[in-house]
């Protein structure tokens, strides 16, 4: 089962941010980033939202970092560890600026994106770019496909649909992968139908353990009612997680203890039919969140 975590700075909601976090910057990126890259995480990940409305900043903050900008940045400082968008609100913009973006992405770093997508939340966010809120679900369907073709192999991709029509209109570079893998984001009904059919992957948003088991059975059930074949990842957000025994309260839900004991928790998503578990760390600082990923990577990923 391999594992990756979505990187703290570069998104500070309140639902999960660390107080350290909000004085970090680009340095304590690179070496989180680093540190991912060395301990064997499987990726780093990164969010996405334009702008927040002002009724929503004290809970989500301002902070979000683009997340093409990011990846590049820490692309170029890392050389294995795969860049996921988790997610990119792909109906936000064009696909052709999509595509732009993130298969200049993948040429750069030599083929390590994984496209995450999901529909968005935040409605004033929609209307300032002047995208339908009330459509974003079709819109996105037709991105996913869309997407599909301009970061394929061709040139010249063509798309005829209700919301976007382009065709002879060229992109260079090419992503360095022949398909680059989109994972579809999101546990509603719908996200989880969209992922199912559409995607190479799922990334729950927010589901517990006890959820995540019929989750994985209506995915499964969908793709072989589809006839789908092929890779299909299937991920989960593991509970916040403490090497060791703390010494100080890290929260109500962490799982704490020796790495025998948390490695023995987080194989039961494996157990479940997760491929891949995104990891998260309570901290107090950037140094001792380097240590619970190193600590991570050497005592527990054997494990898993």
């Amino acid at each position: 089962m391999k594992y990756g975590i979505q990187l703290p700075v570069q998104s500070q909601s309140t639902i999960y941010a660390e107080p350290w976090e909000a004085a970090a910057g680009p340095d304590d990126l690179l070496d989180l980033a680093r540190t991912a890259d060395r301990a064997g995480f499987d990726y780093v990940a990164c969010c996405d939202h334009v702008a927040v409305p002002r009724r929503l900043a004290s809970a989500m903050s301002t902070v979000w970092y683009d997340p093409v900008a990011t990846l590049a940045f820490l692309a170029a400082a890392t050389e294995r560890i795969r860049l996921l968008s988790h997610v990119a609100v792909v109906g936000l913009r064009h696909p052709l600026l999509t595509a732009k973006q993130y298969a200049t992405l993948d040429h750069l770093s030599g083929g390590r994106l994984v496209l995450g997508v999901g529909a968005g939340h935040v409605e004033e966010e929609f209307e300032a770019l002047g995208v339908d809120f009330r459509q974003r679900g079709a819109v996105l369907d037709e991105s996913i496909e869309a997407l599909r073709k301009t970061l394929g192999p061709e040139e010249f991709p063509e798309h005829h649909g209700k919301f976007y029509d382009f065709q002879d209109l060229g992109q260079r570079p090419r992503p360095a992968q022949t398909r680059v893998p989109l994972w579809v984001g999101g546990s509603s009904p719908a996200a989880v139908r969209r992922a199912a059919l559409k995607g190479d992957g799922w990334l729950p948003q927010g589901d517990p353990r006890e959820r995540l088991p019929a989750q994985i059975e209506r995915i499964r059930n969908l793709r072989e009612e589809a006839a789908l074949q092929g890779p299909f990842t299937i991920g989960a957000i593991a509970e916040p997680l403490y090497v060791g025994t703390p010494t100080r309260d890290v929260g109500r839900g962490t799982l704490t203890g020796p790495p025998d004991a948390l490695a023995e928790s987080l194989r039961a998503y494996r157990a479940m039919g997760v491929h891949q578990i995104q990891v998260r760390f309570r901290s107090r600082s950037r140094t001792e969140l380097t240590d619970q990923m190193a600590a991570f990577g050497a005592e527990i990923a054997p494990h898993l």
